[in-house]
Formats: structure tokens, sequence, C-alpha cells
């Protein structure tokens, strides 16, 4: 087969542009069911698709001794051009969890065509291969999302438990990292970024409406208007935390606080002390002291000071007589998060983040994640690329189950609202 054009590294053939072209033709005229219809047949069934000539350039890539590494992405580019075109329309996207759904129907009986037996026969194996990839996942995690915003309610924190994947579209900061897979174009990776945009703007919004009821309701308490009060229209908390939970979490992490600094303060003041000249060495160091001094003195005087510590001062010390610059900054807080969330070098290993949460709580150990980023805000996606590795580890677990690791990325959600986000909560640690 002839080569045509290349494509996220790796070559696309003749046949697949045909295949890709018609699908693009046909979703641009198409109602979603007849495209439905369409990929079922082609895809899962194997046969009584009527165009003859996409059926032959399918059955000559089936024929491919490298097909069974090339199809998760030829299958995954298929789904993204049907997709691509129904995110744009929200009428149109219900039916993308459909399409997403038929991938794992059982196809429908024993193909009439003979002739073709051996191709549909390979199809289905591929087809089938194709639930266990990344692609795969990346699909089932869109659904989820889409179906999410489709009902428009929040889930109730007292619930029946889900599994924790079912919780994604709550987190909008993992959707680049779960969503977009290596082959994933630039249409679905912008469509991605959207609906971040839009999860995390509608989260800051609820936030904020919550924040004005309690602030609103505890005024007319204190003023002993008690039944005006009550009679407040009831806006719901937004999180999946509790109530004194979720207000415990927004004194925390408010831009402004009633007593003493803010985070966003004292990273500022240990900034200023490291803008001119400071040695790689001297940052080290004094980034030890502005980390351990918001660690309960208890837990950090234990294993975890002394750890701490070896890490910090083995980072890149050959360097530690350099001048402090912007790379060495981003590798140091990188790599503290290796240490204190998930080293993906290391067989993904957590344990330190399971004893800082045993031991400090979601709370805490989310305020010591946000010191280190607010001094590098660079490594923000470090940072959710490792919350979201947590994710895909724990994705099938029931989320009562991982209690701790839901109370983990909830407070990480108001503490990213609460310090980059764009709607102003500065009232957020008012009663």
């Amino acid at each position: 087969m002839k080569t045509k054009a290349t494509y996220n590294n790796r070559i696309t053939t003749a046949d697949e542009e045909r295949l890709y072209n018609h699908l693009l033709a046909c979703v641009a005229v198409e109602s979603p069911d007849a495209m439905i219809d369409r990929f079922q047949a082609l895809f899962v069934d194997g046969f009584g698709y009527p165009d003859r000539d996409v059926v032959v350039a399918l059955d000559h890539l089936l024929s491919c001794h490298e097909i069974d590494e090339s199809f998760r992405f030829i299958l995954n580019r298929c789904c993204h051009i049907l997709i691509n075109r129904w995110q744009a329309n929200i009428q149109l996207q219900p039916a993308i969890p459909v399409l997403i759904d038929l991938l794992e129907t059982t196809p429908a009986g024993r193909a009439p065509e003979l002739s073709r037996s051996r191709s549909i026969r390979r199809l289905r194996q591929v087809t089938h291969s194709f639930l266990e990839t990344e692609q795969h996942l990346a699909l089932k995690r869109l659904a989820c999302i889409i179906e999410a915003r489709q009902a428009a309610l929040p889930r109730n924190r007292n619930a029946a438990a889900v599994p924790l994947g079912s919780l994604i579209n709550r987190y909008p900061y993992l959707y680049e990292h779960c969503l977009v897979t290596e082959d994933s174009d630039l249409q679905h990776q912008q469509c991605v970024r959207n609906m971040q945009v839009e999860a995390q703007h509608k989260f800051e919004v609820d936030l904020s409406h919550y924040v004005t009821y309690r602030v609103r309701q505890g005024r007319m308490h204190r003023q002993g208007q008690t039944d005006f009060a009550d009679k407040l229209r009831v806006v719901p908390n937004p999180t999946l935390l509790n109530d004194q939970d979720l207000v415990s979490s927004l004194k925390q992490f408010a831009r402004r606080r009633d007593h003493g600094q803010s985070y966003r303060d004292g990273a500022q003041r240990f900034l200023l002390t490291h803008d001119h000249g400071a040695s790689f060495r001297q940052f080290k160091e004094d980034l030890f002291d502005y980390i351990i001094a918001d660690v309960d003195s208890g837990y950090s005087q234990r294993q975890f000071k002394s750890m701490l510590e070896a890490h910090l001062l083995s980072t890149f010390n050959d360097s530690d007589g350099k001048a402090l610059d912007d790379f060495l900054k981003v590798r140091t807080c990188s790599n503290l998060f290796n240490l204190l969330v998930v080293d993906p070098s290391a067989g993904r290993q957590h344990y330190v983040f399971l004893d800082l949460i045993n031991n400090l709580g979601p709370l805490q150990t989310t305020g010591l994640l946000l010191r280190i980023l607010l001094i590098c805000q660079k490594v923000r996606p470090f940072l959710e690329r490792r919350f979201s590795l947590l994710f895909n580890h724990y994705e099938t677990t029931s989320s009562d189950t991982v209690e701790w690791l839901v109370n983990m990325f909830e407070n990480v959600n108001i503490a990213l609202s609460l310090n980059f986000g764009s709607v102003d909560l500065s009232h957020a640690g008012a009663r």
C-alpha cells in the first residue's frame, strides 16, 4: 500500500485516508443515528455496510501484519471524526456516549458474506482488543463527562458509592491527562481544553454562589434574623465534602484571611528572597525550611523531615554552586512531586503520599503541595499529571473505598480555584 501522509509519527496509508475521508463526508450530512448505524455495520458487526470501496479499504488494512498495533490508532481516529463533529453542537453531544458504548456491544451474528469471513473474524478480534487500550479508556472517560454534563445534576455526597472513574467530570485538572492520548488530533485536544475551561468556570461560579449563600445566612443569624435566613434559597454544596469540611477548606485556601498570611503571601515572600543571585544550594536549603514550616511538628520531626532534606539536598547536587535559574527551580519542584505524590519512574509508588494523608489529612497535604506550586507555577502540569496517575491507578475502585483520595481531589479543586481561578472568591474565608 502506498503511503499518503504522516500522522503523529506513524504513516497513514491510502486505505486509511479513504476510510477517514469517507467518514468525514458522511458525518457532515448525516444524522448521529445514521452514523451510529454505519459505525456498527462497519466496525462492530463487520458486514452490511453499503459502500463497497470503504469495505475493501478496511479489508486491506485488516490484512496488514502490523494491524494489531495500528488498529487502535485507526479506530480511535474514526471515532473522533464523529465525536469532533458532534461536540461542536450541544444538541448532538448525547450521541457521543452512545457511539462509545457501541464499541462494547456484541456483534450481530454470523456474517452472510462467506468470502469475507476471514476479514470479519480479524475485525472482531482487533475491535475487541481495542477495549483494552488507553484510547478506549480515554473515550470512556469522555463519555462519562458528557453524560454528567447532560444530567446537569450535582452528585450528592451521600449517594451510593460509584467507581472513582465515574467522578472524573468533577476534576477539570485531570482532563488533559486523562482524555488526550498520544494520537489525539489537534481538534480533540482543543475540545478537551474547552471542556476543561467550561468545567472549571462552572465549578468556580457554583462555589462562589455557595460562599455568598453561606455568608448571607451567617450574617442574618448573627443579626437575629433567623426566620429570614431560613427562607433563603438553598444553594447546594458543589463538592463531595460535607459542609463543615468545605468551610474549612475555603478558609484554608482563601486568597485573603482574616488572621495570618495566605499561601500566596507566604510564597511571594519566599520568592522575593531568591530573585537576586541566590545559589542553588541556598535555594534548596531555604525551600526545605519553607516547606517544613507548614508541616505539623509532631509529624515533621519523624522520618519525613530527614527524608525531605536528603531528597532536596541530593537533587542536582553537582549544580549546588551555580546561581539559581528557572530550569533548576522547575526540575527541583517537579522532583518534589515525585517524592510527595507519585513517582512515575519508580513503579508509580505513592507510599509517602499515603503517609502524608494518613498523618496530616487531605487539607494539610493539599496545602503542602500548594506551597510548592505557588513558588513555581510552571510545574502545575507536573502536579496534575501525578494526580492523573493516581486517578488511573484507582479508577475502578469504589469511591467509598478511596474516600481519602476523593477528599484530596476535592481539596485540590478548591485550592486551585481560590489561587488560580478567574472568579473572585476573596470572601471565601468568611463564615
